[in-house]
């Protein structure tokens, strides 16, 4: 309990908690940047073998 309350109550508990939270949204980022593109590719790739 001693660690979660220094977690967020002091300036090196916060910082690594923003860290954190930035490393997990940028994650999450990627992830759905990646698979969209991914996604953007086969369609043209479908649409360039039918044609």
């Amino acid at each position: 309990m001693h660690a979660l309350k220094d977690f967020f109550s002091t300036d090196y508990g916060l910082m690594s908690a923003v860290v954190i939270a930035i490393t997990l949204g940028m994650g999450v980022f990627y992830a759905r940047f990646i698979t969209k593109h991914m996604r953007e590719d086969a369609e043209a790739a479908a649409r360039a073998g039918k044609s």
